[in-house]
């Protein structure tokens, strides 16, 4: 195994992983809900009176704070990602994402964070397949293609 030192960071990672804990819960002790982004954007379809707003604002703060932060930071702080994909790929693997949030009744960050934080046995399940199936297309990307 070779390690990307250039690419490592162990220190970002962990705080943004902290970042996320802090904020999931902060948001479940304050509105008393999971901080899961496909339920955030499905409660949005069809939208419920009085429900939308708050939706809405914190689907806002997610795709603009990195654009926030990409203004404010020093220049060369922020590096572009590279994505060595096609859009048609991109498009099938959010569509591939969309279909497995729905049919394991979430996404990661509902039950990676916030299930396993409250002890949630389906949310451990479900969060071991997440895990299985981007282990499992990963080998297959690097190794069977």
């Amino acid at each position: 195994m070779n390690i990307d030192w250039a690419h490592f960071t162990p220190w970002a990672s962990l705080a943004g992983g902290i970042l996320i804990g802090l904020a999931a819960a902060a948001f479940i002790l304050m509105n008393g809900r999971v901080l899961g982004i496909s339920g955030i954007l499905g409660g949005l379809l069809p939208p419920r009176a009085g429900d939308a707003g708050w939706r809405i604002a914190f689907l806002l703060g997610v795709f603009s704070a990195p654009l926030l932060y990409g203004w404010l930071a020093p220049d060369g702080l922020l590096r572009a990602p590279r994505i060595d994909a096609g859009t048609g790929l991109l498009v099938a693997a959010g569509l591939l994402v969309g279909l497995g949030t729905r049919y394991g009744s979430g996404c990661t960050s509902g039950h990676g964070v916030c299930g396993l934080s409250r002890l949630s046995p389906r949310s451990l399940v479900r969060t071991l397949c997440f895990m299985a199936a981007g282990f499992a297309v990963v080998y297959a990307v690097r190794h069977l293609l």
